[in-house]
């Protein structure tokens, strides 16, 4: 089944310099997809050095970048990432036989030009999940930013060609995507999608949906509005980047603080926070202040309770949960990124792209080793995908 496009369809693509050449899978890799039809790996062979890696993005860049090859139709198999076992990093596998996964009448299908990483990635690859978890082998991966190269019969709102950008699972652990975003194509629910901003090229606007997401949720589900303070620990993460931003700039918020470590304070003034606290230097608990709400993005909800104010709310992201904290596991909204477009086009609210990526896609297990250390800078990014 092809599928061919226009120019004035579909932007270009980018073009990259990729071969194959990378081990074959062991034979335990022989597990189908139910919708898929694995057959014998051939390898990947990708050189860093070809690949342009994108400086730190603290700041959105005044023009998404050009596409540069045109694709004509949809292959039946395609390049992904892949395990077929919980367990550590090392389980993740490059396979390149994987079956385009089928699109159901309220799906589009997405030529995946970036992915992102996200803590839930790990955590669901180590099983952690298992109860809830879709079967394996798993394509893993939740954020994308593509180009729609097929829409079901019920898709009203997108077109092919469209530039998008998306969480692809509506519940983070409840039955997550088998074939994620982490591989050449994935489908999606158009409702879980928005049209890329603008302003953002593809790698930018991957770093964004989970995130962004789970950020504005969390404001939400405290009532935070215009005039109230706010506390963000880690502050220069994934999530605490983006809720020191959205508090200031979209909810209005009376004075935002943050921490982060020392090399870091000043990227939390630049993002919008009033006090950038050190916390290698500082304890958050001898503040002379309380917040109207924390944010706990790290695992310090025992601190983060003890400078809330009276009635105020603690928002808890992992780790234990000390009452009044609470912890919500986000809902993949298309809806709230087209509500928070115009920030991201108007500069007020930014990506963050850790500086160390983005990673070529012939390096997914680095970048999932990466990520699992708790250091990195905003989001931890895979691009340019083949």
């Amino acid at each position: 089944m092809e599928a061919t496009f226009t120019t004035s369809q579909l932007r270009t693509f980018r073009s990259v310099s990729s071969s194959n050449l990378s081990p074959p899978l062991p034979s335990r890799f022989s597990l189908n997809f139910p919708e898929f039809n694995r057959k014998k790996p051939t390898s990947l062979k990708q050189s860093s050095s070809l690949i342009p890696r994108l400086p730190l993005r603290v700041s959105a860049s005044s023009q998404a970048a050009p596409a540069s090859a045109e694709v004509s139709s949809i292959p039946s198999t395609m390049k992904a990432w892949v395990y077929g076992e919980y367990g550590g990093v090392d389980v993740l596998k490059f396979d390149d036989k994987v079956s385009v996964p089928q699109v159901k009448e309220d799906q589009v299908l997405i030529k995946v030009f970036a992915a992102a990483l996200n803590p839930v990635d790990g955590k669901r690859r180590q099983g952690k999940f298992k109860a809830t978890d879709s079967p394996l082998p798993t394509v893993p991966g939740y954020d994308v930013a593509g180009v729609v190269v097929k829409v079901g019969s019920e898709v009203k709102g997108l077109k092919e060609g469209d530039e998008v950008y998306g969480n692809i699972n509506e519940k983070a652990l409840e039955g997550p995507k088998q074939s994620g975003s982490l591989a050449e194509y994935t489908a999606v629910e158009e409702k879980l999608l928005a049209l890329k901003p603008k302003n953002l090229d593809f790698a930018e606007a991957a770093g964004l949906p989970l995130a962004i997401e789970t950020a504005h949720e969390g404001l939400e589900r405290t009532g935070f509005s215009a005039g109230k303070s706010i506390l963000v620990l880690n502050g220069a993460g994934g999530v605490g980047s983006l809720v020191i931003q959205l508090a200031k700039h979209v909810f209005g918020a009376s004075r935002v603080a943050a921490t982060a470590s020392t090399p870091k304070l000043d990227l939390l003034k630049s993002l919008g926070a009033d006090l950038a606290i050190d916390y290698t230097k500082q304890n958050i608990e001898d503040l002379p202040e309380k917040f109207d709400v924390v944010y706990d993005a790290i695992g310090q909800c025992d601190k983060a309770v003890k400078v809330v104010k009276e009635g105020g709310s603690v928002v808890a992201l992992t780790g234990a949960v000390t009452p009044p904290g609470f912890r919500f596991v986000v809902t993949s909204n298309g809806d709230v990124l087209k509500k928070l477009n115009p920030y991201l086009e108007s500069g007020k609210v930014k990506p963050l792209v850790d500086p160390k990526g983005p990673f070529p896609f012939s390096k997914v297990d680095e970048a999932f080793s990466y990520i699992e250390t708790n250091r990195a800078t905003g989001k931890v990014v895979v691009h340019p995908i083949p």
